[in-house]
C-alpha cells in the first residue's frame, strides 16, 4: 500500500503530523463544552401572563386559551403544555431540536402582540426557560451573625437583591432569568373601613378604580414658544405613602373625602410563601435559571466571575454565599468517567506487556492510545460534540478497541521479522498483509454504532454522541495502525529515504526535528526499561495463567467435540435462560443520578 510505503519511508514526516494531531486535539480537548448528559430538554420558550385575582378558570379561558391559539401555529413548535393557577398564565412551547430560538422569540412576539387580552392584564413576558426546570445556581444574602436581620434589615436585603443583584445576574450571558425569594417583600397595604364607605356610598372597586387612576404620568401635549417646542408632561405618581392616603376619592356636597378618613394606608410586606435559612440565620435567595439553549458549566462559570465582581459592593454586614451549583456535580462527574477511563487504558497497556512481555512492543501499541483519543477531540469539536457522560463513555468504551488493530499489525511485523526480513522490509510488508483486514474489521464495528446517529427522538439525542465518539476514535485508530505503528516498527533499521543525493548541511529546521525525535527515542527506551523492572511480578503472573489456560484448554477442546449435541442443547439452555431474564429487567430512559443532597 501506499500509504504504507509513506509511513516507512517519510517517518519525519508522520511523526510532524502526530505532533500536528496531538496540538490540535489538546486546543480542540480545551474548548470542548462541558455537559452532565447530551441536551435532552427541548429548546422552551415560556409565554407568562398576570391577572391580578383571577380564579385558574378565569385565567384559563381569558388569557392560556387565546395564548395556545395564537403561538400553537409557529413554525417548529413541538408542543405547547400550559399552566393555569391563581392570578396567572404559563403558557410553555417546546420546539424542535435545532431551531434559531432568537427567531422563535421574535416569531412568539409578532402573535402576541396581535392578541386582545383583558385590560387588567399585564403585558405578556417572554422568559427563555422552563419554569418548572431546577435553578442552575442558587445564590443565598446573608447578614452577619452580628448584624440585625429583624424585619427593616430583611426588607432592605430583598430591595437591594430585586433592585441590584438581579439585574447585574440577569446581564450574564445564558441567563434567562433570576427569581428571588425569602425576606420581606414591600407592599403598600390599605386597610378600608367598610361602614365609613358605605356611608358615604362608595365601593372598594370604586376607591381600587380612583387609586388607579391617580397613580399616573401623562403626557399634556406641547407647548410652542417661538422657534422653541416644550413637551408638557402631568407627574402624578405616588412617592410616598403619605401622598397615597391624602389622595381624594369621593366629593360628595362639594366635600373632599380622603382615602386617609375612610382607609389606613401603611407600607408593610407580602405574606410570605418562603422562609430562607442558612445556618440557621434569615436570608434571601436568588436562583439563577439559564437559556434552554445554554451550556450549565459556562453559565455557572460567568455567574462566578460576575458573583466575584458583586461582592465587592456588597453593604456592610452582608455576604453573598453560593449554596448550590449544579456545574459542580458535572464537574465531579465528568471527573470519574475521565479517571475510569485512564484507570482502563493503564490497564490495557498492563494487560498487553503481561502476554508480550516486550517492552518495544507494548510501548508502541501504548502509544496508540492517546494519540487515537486526542485526535478524536479533534472530529468532536468540529462536531459540536461536548464532553459529557456519553461521549466519554464512549471514549471508555472505545479505549479496549483502540488496540486491536495495532496488535494485529505489530504481530505481523514481528512474525515477518521471524521470517529473516529486515526492519524495514518487515513493518512495510507486514502492515501491507493485514491493512485490508484490519480495514474491513474497523468499518464492521463502524456499522454497528454509527447508524445510532440517524436515530430520532429522545434515544437519538442521547446517543448521538456517543456513536459519533466510538466512530471518530476508530478511525483516528485505524490511521495510526497503518501509519504510525509501522512507522515506529521500523525505526533502528538504518535506512533512510533520500530524494536525491545532496551534500549541503542540513538546515536548523531539520537538525531541530531530528533532535526531537532523537531525544524522543531514548526517552522511550528509558520509560521501556523502567516499565520491564516494574512489570516483571505482573507479567510473571499473567503468563502463568496464559500457560496454564494454554494447557487445559486442548482437553476441554477435545472433549467438546465429542458429545457435540449436548454442548448445542447446553449453549441453547443457557441463551433460553440468560433472554428469560429480560423480562425481570426494569426500564428507564437513563440511570438515577445521585448528587449527594437531600430535599426535604
Amino acid at each position: 500500500m501506499r500509504l504504507v510505503d509513506i509511513a516507512t519511508e517519510r517517518r519525519v514526516t508522520i511523526a510532524m503530523f502526530v505532533v500536528a494531531i496531538l496540538l490540535f486535539g489538546a486546543v480542540s480537548l480545551s474548548r470542548l463544552k462541558l455537559n452532565l448528559l447530551p441536551d435532552l430538554s427541548y429548546p422552551t420558550l415560556t409565554v407568562r401572563t398576570e391577572l391580578t385575582g383571577g380564579a385558574p378558570l378565569e385565567i384559563e379561558n381569558l388569557l392560556t386559551k387565546p395564548i395556545e391559539e395564537a403561538v400553537g401555529v409557529i413554525k417548529n413548535v413541538r408542543l405547547v403544555r400550559s399552566v393555569s393557577r391563581s392570578g396567572q398564565s404559563d403558557v410553555v412551547l417546546e420546539f424542535v431540536w435545532g431551531t434559531d430560538m432568537d427567531i422563535a422569540g421574535v416569531d412568539v412576539r409578532e402573535k402576541l402582540d396581535l392578541l386582545e387580552l383583558p385590560l387588567e392584564a399585564s403585558r405578556p413576558l417572554l422568559l427563555r426557560f422552563d419554569p418548572s426546570s431546577e435553578p442552575i445556581m442558587r445564590m443565598a444574602l446573608v447578614p452577619q451573625e452580628d448584624a440585625n436581620a429583624g424585619e427593616s434589615r430583611l426588607k432592605y436585603l430583598r430591595r437591594f437583591a430585586e433592585d441590584r443583584l438581579k439585574t447585574d445576574f440577569e446581564a450574564v450571558e445564558g441567563t434567562a432569568a433570576v427569581k428571588i425569594s425569602g425576606g420581606f417583600e414591600d407592599e403598600i397595604q390599605i386597610t378600608v373601613d367598610q361602614k365609613k364607605l358605605a356611608q358615604l356610598g362608595l365601593t372598594v372597586p370604586v376607591v381600587a378604580q380612583r387609586i388607579r387612576a391617580e397613580n399616573v404620568n401623562l403626557s399634556g401635549g406641547r407647548l410652542e414658544e417661538g422657534s422653541q417646542r416644550f413637551l408638557v408632561r402631568t407627574i402624578n405618581e405616588y412617592q410616598s405613602v403619605g401622598e397615597i392616603g391624602n389622595t381624594i376619592i369621593a366629593t360628595p356636597d362639594d366635600r373632599p373625602v380622603y382615602l386617609r378618613d375612610v382607609a389606613t394606608v401603611e407600607s408593610g410586606y407580602k405574606e410570605r410563601e418562603a422562609i430562607t435559612r442558612i445556618d440557621g440565620n434569615e436570608s434571601v435567595e436568588l436562583a439563577v435559571y439559564k437559556e434552554g439553549d445554554a451550556n450549565t458549566v459556562q453559565v455557572a462559570q460567568r455567574i462566578q466571575r460576575r458573583l466575584d465582581e458583586v461582592e465587592e459592593t456588597l453593604p456592610d454586614g452582608v455576604t453573598l454565599v453560593k449554596v448550590y451549583d449544579q456545574a459542580k456535580f458535572i464537574g465531579s462527574a465528568i471527573s470519574d468517567v475521565t479517571n475510569a477511563a485512564l484507570i482502563g487504558g493503564i490497564l490495557a497497556v498492563i494487560v498487553l506487556y503481561g502476554f508480550l512481555r516486550d517492552s518495544r512492543a507494548t510501548t508502541i501499541i501504548g502509544i496508540t492510545i492517546p494519540v487515537s483519543v486526542i485526535g478524536t477531540f479533534v472530529l468532536m469539536y468540529s462536531s459540536d460534540i461536548t464532553l459529557n457522560i456519553m461521549s466519554l463513555g464512549g471514549i471508555a468504551l472505545a479505549v479496549g478497541m483502540l488496540v486491536d488493530n495495532s496488535i494485529v499489525v505489530l504481530e505481523n511485523i514481528v512474525r515477518k521479522r521471524e521470517q529473516g526480513e529486515s526492519i524495514l522490509e518487515a513493518a512495510r510488508n507486514g502492515t501491507s498483509e493485514v491493512a485490508i483486514a484490519v480495514t474491513a474489521a474497523t468499518l464492521t464495528t463502524i456499522a454497528v454504532f454509527f447508524p445510532m446517529v440517524f436515530v430520532s427522538g429522545i434515544a437519538g439525542q442521547l446517543f448521538r454522541d456517543q456513536a459519533l465518539t466510538v466512530t471518530f476514535a476508530l478511525v483516528f485508530s485505524l490511521i495510526v495502525a497503518l501509519t504510525l505503528i509501522p512507522m515506529l516498527a521500523s525505526l533502528g533499521s538504518g535506512d533512510r529515504y533520500a530524494d536525491s543525493a545532496d551534500s549541503s548541511a542540513p538546515g536548523r529546521l531539520t537538525r531541530g526535528v531530528a533532535f526531537f525525535v532523537r531525544w524522543t527515542g531514548r526517552a522511550l527506551s528509558v520509560f521501556g526499561w523502567l516499565g520491564r523492572i516494574l512489570m516483571w511480578l505482573p507479567s510473571k503472573v499473567l503468563q502463568g495463567l496464559y500457560n496454564a489456560l494454554a494447557a487445559i484448554y486442548p482437553a476441554i477442546l477435545r472433549w467438546s467435540l465429542n458429545p457435540r449435541l449436548l454442548v448445542v442443547v447446553v449453549a441453547l439452555v443457557i441463551f433460553g435462560a440468560t433472554m428469560s431474564l429480560i423480562p425481570r429487567l426494569g426500564t428507564e430512559l437513563i440511570p438515577q443520578l445521585s448528587q449527594g443532597e437531600i430535599n426535604a
